[in-house]
């Protein structure tokens, strides 16, 4: 793992690949980018045409795939259509809008429900962003 500063690691051999989703599922303030538009610097097939000079919000981000060794390969933001990061005690879930119900399908669902449940323990919800629709998953 390389240490990120930040009290996080990333996870070895778990690179963002062609996986863009953190350029387009949320908003980006700095950049005046809303929520499931793709970010005017995103090139295809993955990459930032301004890579060198991005925000600070860009540098520090990295989805908790990248940073969570214990979530399986079927969390691949490329693969599961949906990103998520943490905010203190909330678990952010982000789902791709032309894959609005795939977080209620197996594994996602339950492995959701359960995450929802150890958070609750310690004060923590998980939210689910699917376009403009807001879920707080029962735990």
């Amino acid at each position: 793992m390389t240490d990120l500063g930040q009290g996080s690691a990333l996870v070895a051999d778990r690179e963002c690949g062609e996986c863009a989703l953190c350029c387009i599922l949320p908003d980006i303030d700095v950049l005046d980018k809303p929520a499931n538009i793709r970010c005017g610097h995103c090139l295809p097939g993955g990459g930032c045409d301004a890579y060198v000079t991005r925000p600070q919000t860009c540098r520090d981000f990295f989805c908790l795939w990248r940073t969570d060794a214990g979530l399986g390969p079927e969390w691949d933001p490329s693969r599961a259509h949906m990103m998520l990061y943490e905010q203190g005690p909330q678990l952010t879930v982000l789902v791709d809008p032309a894959y609005p119900d795939i977080w209620r399908s197996s594994p996602y669902a339950e492995a959701l429900q359960a995450r929802a449940a150890a958070l609750k323990a310690r004060g923590g919800y998980v939210v689910v962003f699917v376009g403009d629709a807001v879920t707080v998953v029962a735990g």
